[in-house]
């Protein structure tokens, strides 16, 4: 059974995570606030990060940097931005 959140990314209420998908206090406001469908383009903006940054997910200061752009991205309404990079055009 699935349920259902108000998802403050998206400005309207949405599936919600299954569990807790990110550790403490932050990950508790993302359990809440933010559903599956924000979740998942998150992913696809953190995938380009880690890529296009070179990001190693072993080093301390490289998971700071993503979770700061992460908290930009869902909370702050920032979209993440990669020098160089342009999104394709609809």
């Amino acid at each position: 059974m699935s349920r259902t959140i108000y998802c403050t990314f998206l400005n309207r209420e949405a599936e919600g995570q299954d569990y807790q998908i990110y550790p403490g206090e932050l990950g508790k406001r993302i359990y809440d606030t933010i559903s599956k469908e924000a979740w998942s383009q998150w992913q696809t903006k953190q995938t380009m990060l880690i890529n296009e940054k070179k990001l190693s997910m072993m080093n301390v200061a490289d998971r700071k940097v993503l979770e700061k752009e992460m908290i930009n991205f869902l909370f702050e309404g920032q979209d993440v931005h990669i020098q160089g990079y342009t999104p394709p055009s609809e």
